[in-house]
């Protein structure tokens, strides 16, 4: 009877290891399960059966062994590190939430706590309303832009047209015939933005996003193609002046500012403001002509992520 005792503690620890590692496999298919090939630059191909992308290509996405994450789903007991589990969550485009959720499970410390996230909390979507007419909007480092009040959205193209997957200022500015047209300086525009991406993508050149993202450009622009065999690097420069010719009101000057919502290679809010009366009055009749859409437009709905808002001034 005391030597049943003595085991029954032991055994607890193990049981608790089994749950974790049950609850941690069923959480990475779920996740990988979500993201369609497309989303990360790989073919769909005519005989897939799983709703999302395979095992084999998350293990090849995240640079480990594909028997060894097979082992990770099917909640085998082996040991994952740091590095590993940082890699998976990259690759299975993990908000901060998830990505929280995965290191607890596996009970390893996260090496880089608080990394960026897509989503945009409410009170933030309650400084881009509050902010019209001036035209505002919450983009990533790697120029997507995740939220945006009307004005922006008017502002170089109807971007409520644009597919929410394409919402991104690096591939507008190289490939949409309006966006295009509607940036006076674009040949400046363009490299600096070529030298900036080029900047932040040291950091993260294992994520699928990031790769997805540059294949697209090298292959439907030849201009983008050109700068980036120019390996310019800018990683910051001052806000400029900037001039937009809108096609309902005509030339804009504008100031642009950009606010960091934590690290300066992480979100950002990035807003323009009249350089003078005539563009004030301008945009105040370009917000005038669109009130009655959304005052604010989230690009991914379902990605209610964290935003660190630390140092965040108005």
């Amino acid at each position: 009877m005391e030597e049943s005792r003595r085991t029954v503690p032991d055994a607890r620890p193990a049981d608790e290891g089994a749950t974790r590692r049950r609850e941690l496999a069923a959480f990475l298919r779920s996740r990988r399960e979500r993201i369609t090939p497309e989303r990360v630059g790989l073919s769909r191909g005519r005989r897939r059966r799983t709703p999302g992308l395979r095992r084999e290509e998350v293990a090849h996405l995240a640079n480990v062994g594909v028997t060894w994450y097979t082992w990770l789903e099917q909640a085998r007991a082996i040991q994952v590190s740091a590095g590993v589990l940082d890699a998976i969550a990259r690759t299975l485009l993990l908000d901060a939430n998830e990505r929280e959720y995965l290191f607890t499970l596996a009970g390893v410390a996260d090496p880089t706590p608080g990394a960026e996230s897509p989503g945009v909390p409410g009170p933030l979507r309650e400084v881009l309303r509050q902010l019209a007419p001036i035209p505002a909007c919450v983009q990533n480092s790697r120029y997507d832009i995740l939220a945006y009040n009307t004005t922006y959205g008017q502002l170089l193209c109807d971007l409520d047209a644009v597919p929410a997957e394409d919402r991104n200022c690096m591939l507008l500015a190289f490939t949409h015939p309006g966006w295009r047209a509607a940036l006076v300086d674009r040949e400046e525009t363009v490299r600096l933005m070529a030298a900036n991406y080029r900047a932040f993508m040291a950091g993260h050149l294992a994520e699928p996003a990031w790769k997805h993202l540059l294949k697209r450009l090298l292959r439907e622009s030849d201009e983008f193609r050109a700068l980036w065999e120019r390996h310019e690097v800018i990683r910051s420069h001052p806000a400029q002046h900037k001039r937009f010719r809108n096609p309902h009101v005509g030339l804009l000057h504008l100031h642009g500012t950009r606010l960091w919502l934590g690290p300066q290679s992480g979100s950002r809010l990035i807003a323009y403001s009249p350089a003078d009366e005539e563009s004030r009055e301008r945009l105040e009749r370009l917000h005038a002509m669109f009130a009655g859409l959304s005052l604010v437009h989230i690009s991914e709905p379902t990605r209610q992520a964290r935003i660190s808002c630390a140092g965040f001034i108005l």
